[in-house]
């Protein structure tokens, strides 16, 4: 049914308005984004059955623009808002963790990650670069690998540690997998590193491995 169609306190825009965006589910929010469906299919069905395909605003919001513009009835205008909407939620989570040490914002932390890695078709190796009191200084991809591993150079990232004034680190990579679950290989890995960074007095908080749907810690499974 069209927006238009529909009683006005059960339009988007309508009930957003008068109840605040809390009282939309999340195919009214992204049909706000899209405004217009597609040839029998209107954009609530449109939205609901985007977010179905990606697996809710999560695995959408990872997805990458080469994926999305693959979608029937996302044109480059639409696709644009989302890209958009997603680089908002990037930038916001990167400003909680430059303000706030990223120990008190674990979730954070998590979605920040899963927005900046969840939608590689590779693996990408990334450290978050943190001073003293743990807060953010930069975050950098560092190495670019196949569709199963990427190899790591330590002295790279002692380099960079240097470089940024580094107290400490987090590292992480993603599994394009889907599987968000610790190989015996990335133990041993952050186990080097911890050895390489300790030499410059840089710590290594944790290890956390990405994917769009979940984010496995290193430290939290007593593997490091």
């Amino acid at each position: 049914m069209p927006l238009q169609d529909l009683p006005p306190d059960a339009r988007p825009r309508e009930k957003l308005l008068a109840r605040g965006p809390q009282a939309l589910a999340d195919a009214e929010l992204l049909a706000l984004l899209l405004r217009t469906g597609l040839p029998g299919q209107g954009v609530l069905q449109l939205a609901q059955a985007l977010l179905d395909q990606f697996g809710g605003w999560q695995g959408l919001l990872s997805a990458g623009m080469p994926e999305l513009s693959r979608i029937k009835g996302l044109g480059p205008a639409k696709r644009a808002e989302i890209a958009a909407v997603l680089e908002i939620a990037r930038r916001a989570l990167q400003q909680q963790l430059v303000e706030r040490p990223i120990l008190s914002s674990p979730e954070a932390v998590r979605s920040f990650l899963q927005l900046k890695l969840g939608a590689h078709p590779h693996e990408v190796f990334a450290v978050l670069f943190l001073d003293s009191q743990l807060r953010l200084i930069a975050f950098d991809e560092m190495f670019n690998g196949t569709l199963h591993s990427t190899t790591v150079h330590p002295r790279e990232i002692v380099k960079r540690a240097l470089q940024h004034g580094a107290a400490a680190v987090m590292l992480a990579h993603n599994h394009p997998s889907g599987v968000a679950e610790p190989s015996q290989a990335d133990v041993l890995l952050t186990r080097r590193l911890i050895e390489a960074l300790s030499l410059v007095d840089v710590r290594v908080m944790d290890h956390l491995v990405v994917c769009a749907g979940s984010v496995a810690s290193l430290v939290e499974r007593g593997m490091i």
